[in-house]
């Protein structure tokens, strides 16, 4: 623990204040930034609990004698256990291995100015986050509104009627219908069941035509 006294300090005040920036920094990157564009919760806290405890660990592989080396890779070979029943997106195993380095550094790095050193560090990873997520996120696509309903023209099923169908479509529902798809045809009754759809983005319930 010698690494963590400064001027004589308690080294315990050196670990609790490491661990609050620790705790502010996941948070930042967890709750603002990752869970903003995501809105995953069940991961958001698994990230918590492996970023607290990563630090923890880090923290007491200081008392022995391990290389850093053989500690980042029994890390890795844990998340591989843990998520390996789990298909995990690339972003969330990026944001796995952030956390992980984020709780590494504020665990184990030292500084000239420590205060400074690690508070440019985390800044430089929040600032990295927010320009990737702001510029690659994923723009918002309108999806076409659909329904379903029954039609009783059955001889405007013909592919080569389509115009027709969709007009019709539209004058007998009072909305612009761009694409309809028959799922089934009951000849019995001299009708057929459609799903319909509409850009205007409103659902309704199924209606018979």
């Amino acid at each position: 623990m010698e690494e963590y006294m400064v001027g004589g300090q308690d080294p315990i005040w050196n670990v609790l204040i490491r661990f609050a920036v620790d705790l502010v920094v996941l948070f930042i990157v967890i709750r603002l930034i990752y869970y903003r564009y995501t809105k995953n919760k069940s991961t958001a806290f698994s990230f918590f609990l492996m970023g607290i405890m990563i630090f923890l660990v880090c923290i007491l592989l200081k008392t022995v004698e391990i290389n850093l080396g053989v500690a980042l890779g029994l890390f890795a070979i844990f998340a591989i256990l843990r998520f390996r029943s789990r298909n995990l997106d690339l972003r969330d195993m990026t944001y796995f291995f952030t956390i992980l380095g984020i709780s590494v550094v504020n665990a184990l790095a030292t500084f000239y100015n420590p205060v400074r050193g690690q508070t440019l560090i985390n800044l430089i990873i929040i600032a990295s986050l927010l320009i990737l997520e702001f510029y690659f996120q994923d723009k918002p696509v309108k999806k076409p509104g659909s329904c379903r309903l029954v039609y009783d023209k059955l001889e405007l099923l013909n592919p080569e009627r389509k115009v027709e169908l969709l007009n019709d479509l539209s004058t007998r529902t009072g909305i612009k219908i761009e694409k309809a798809r028959i799922r089934k045809i009951d000849l019995g009754k001299g009708n057929a069941e459609l799903t319909v759809y509409y850009k205007d983005g409103k659902k309704s319930d199924n209606t018979e035509s």
